[in-house]
Parts: structure tokens; C-alpha cells; sequence
């Protein structure tokens, strides 16, 4: 089903500001869609109001062609897995899954098809006439979207589901939901704030930043072609590197002059209306080069190293106290304290308007 956003905004009472407010959206039928920002940004607030469970103050929301602004919940067609299990604790995993499905005087056939059919798709056909406390916390978390999935809803609604799970247990999970939602085909709209599960898990993301929109794409996009400041730096795991300075005679010049970089010819095309103007340059961690022969090479002087296995991450700093965080791959040798010669892959650096945030070269 497909599931469209017109100009949706959502005011409080007794509030003077909107909470969410134009928020537009088009979610394909199929699609997997992940509503991504910090903390009170409003993404679970705009993931109820998909649901039902919040009203809608403006705009309209339509699944397909139908408008369902004020349709309850359980007419929309829509299954809901939250952050908690929320299973009952005295009824098996059997009975958890058909519950809904029971409340709805299911035949006792379709119930079990679709609890057994659920079930092995999630791998917990053996675990079904145990309890929940009798199963692990990855266990349960099945549990909740088995539940979902016996309805067969049009739409899964997800708000941060593994938030509860180990840092181990969370990755394994990730690739079992994409695996589960190639084999259903339902659309899927998943609530996060870890950019991580965005990027491996999304074909469409929704940035959310004070209940605006700051851009809307696929993770490739994200990291590639952020569209200002806020997404740049939001983005990526060391986040991106990014320089003050002004753009003068043809060259970027960070505060202190501390580096000097004649852009590609490409982005001097785009930064031609900034001569003279405050601008910032950003570059991911992974695109610098150690090679003091790159034009507009530069020294940065080692200050901790993370080792991580096949990278390392390099914290340094340039001669004026400026931060740098620089990942090499892990057979590099570095020593702390040392000064290192470093260049930049000049078609993956992003320029910003400083005034502004937004981006300036293509």
C-alpha cells in the first residue's frame, strides 16, 4: 500500500508552536521507509499519527487513494510493533501471536496457519509453547513481530524495535527485518534514531530535525549529497570533518590559514558566487590521503588512535588546535604525538553555505 503525506502538522494544546509541521512524504507500496532524527525531533509523534493513535491538526493522510485523517486504528489496515515486547507474560508465544487474530473470532484454522507460518519465518517454531520469560530478549522481539505479521496488515508501523537489543543481538536482528521484508513485500515505515539502522536497513529515509524535514532520500544519498550541515554531520560513524574558513581568489582558506585548497574545477564553478564569502568544506573521515605529494597536502599531528581492526580512526589536530578525525585502514602504522603529512580527495569534498547550512556544490 502506498502511504502519502500532505503537508501534515501536528499542534499540542495549550501549545503556541507546531510540533511537526509540512511534512510531505511519499512511501511506495513496498517500500522500506525509515523516519530518522535526534531525540524530540518528532518522528514517533509523526509514526502514531500514521497509526491513528495521535489526530492530525492539518494536512491529509492517504493510504492509496483513501483519506484516513480520522479512521480509527483498527480500521487502517495497519500492524504496530513498539520499543517494549508488551507480551503477555502468562500466555505462551503461540498464544501471544494469535491473540489478535482470536479477538477478531478467527476460525481456529487460519489462526494456526498463519501463527505456524509466522513462526518459521521468524525461526521460533520450536519455541512456540514456552513462555515469554522462558525465551531470550532477540526471542521475544520475534515474538512482537510475529504477532504483527499473522495480521498481514497493508502497512507495519515500527517504532524503534531493537532499542531494547544488544549491540550484537541489534545487527543480527537488522539483517533478519530487510530478510523478512523481501519475503513479505509490506510496506514498512520504521521509526529510529540510530543512523546506522537508517542506512543499513532503509530504501528511503526521512530526516527529522525539530519537527522539520531537513532532506529525504536513500542512504546513498544521505552520505554522498547531504543537503546541509545538520545532515552532514548527522550522517556517518565518525561523523564528517567540518572546516570554517572563506572562499578567496579561487581557494578555500580555513580560519587561522591553516589549509589552503584549490577545488575541483567543478565546485569552483558552484563556489564562484561566494568569492569572498564565509563558507564550510567538510570531508568524510575516509577520504583523506596520507601523502605529503597531494596538492594542498597539509600536517596534522597525531593525537590518539582508535584501532578497530581493519581501520583505525586517527583523532589529530592542525597546527591551530582544529580537531580532525581521519580513519586509515588498520595495517597503517601511526604513533601518537607524531606530525603526518595528509591530502584530500578532492570529488568527495561537500562545500556549505556557513550562513546559511545549506550545500553548495553539486
Amino acid at each position: 500500500m502506498k502511504v502519502l503525506l500532505k503537508n501534515i502538522g501536528k499542534k499540542y494544546e495549550g501549545r503556541e508552536e507546531f510540533t511537526l509541521r509540512n511534512i510531505n512524504l511519499e512511501i511506495d507500496d513496498r517500500e522500506f521507509c525509515v523516519i530518522l532524527g535526534p531525540s524530540g525531533c518528532g518522528k514517533t509523534t509523526l509514526l502514531r499519527m500514521i497509526a491513528g493513535l495521535n489526530s492530525i491538526t492539518e494536512g491529509d493522510l492517504m493510504f492509496d487513494d483513501r483519506r484516513v485523517n480520522t479512521v480509527p486504528p483498527k480500521d487502517r489496515d495497519i500492524a504496530m510493533v513498539f520499543q517494549s515486547y508488551a507480551l503477555y507474560p502468562h500466555m505462551t508465544v503461540y498464544d501471544n501471536m494469535a491473540f489478535s487474530l482470536a479477538m477478531r473470532k478467527e476460525s481456529r484454522k487460519l489462526i494456526d496457519e498463519r501463527v505456524r507460518e509466522a513462526a518459521e519465518l521468524l525461526q521460533i517454531e520450536n519455541n512456540l509453547y514456552a513462555k515469554p520469560a522462558d525465551i531470550s530478549g532477540g526471542q521475544r522481539q520475534r515474538v512482537a513481530l510475529g504477532r504483527a505479521i499473522v495480521r498481514k496488515p497493508k502497512v507495519f508501523l515500527m517504532d524503534e524495535p531493537l532499542s531494547n537489543l544488544d549491540a550484537k543481538l541489534r545487527e543480527h536482528m537488522r539483517v533478519e527485518l530487510v530478510r523478512i521484508h523481501k519475503q513479505l513485500g509490506t510496506t514498512t515505515i520504521y521509526v529510529t534514531h540510530d543512523q546506522t539502522e537508517a542506512m543499513t536497513m532503509a530504501n528511503k529515509i526521512i530526516l527529522l530535525d525539530k519537527g522539520k524535514v531537513q532532506q529525504v532520500g536513500t542512504p546513498d544519498e544521505f552520505y554522498n549529497k547531504p543537503v546541509n550541515i545538520f545532515v552532514a554531520r548527522f550522517i556517518g560513524s565518525p561523523t564528517m570533518n567540518i572546516l570554517e574558513g572563506e572562499y578567496k581568489n579561487g581557494r578555500f582558506v580555513s580560519n587561522n590559514n591553516t589549509i589552503k585548497l584549490t577545488p575541483s574545477e567543478e565546485d569552483r564553478e558552484s563556489l564562484s558566487a561566494f568569492e569572498g564569502k564565509r563558507i564550510s568544506m567538510g570531508i568524510r573521515p575516509e577520504r583523506f590521503v596520507n601523502d605529503d605529494t597531494y596538492e594542498d597536502s597539509f600536517k596534522a599531528k597525531v593525537d590518539v588512535i582508535e584501532m578497530l581492526g581493519k581501520e583505525k580512526t586517527i583523532f589529530a589536530k592542525l597546527e591551530d588546535g582544529t580537531d580532525l578525525v581521519i580513519s586509515v585502514p588498520g595495517h597503517h602504522e601511526f604513533i601518537e604525538g607524531e606530525s603526518h603529512s595528509f591530502g584530500f580527495d578532492k570529488s568527495a569534498i561537500h562545500f556549505f553555505d556557513s550562513e546559511t547550512g545549506n550545500r553548495i556544490n553539486p
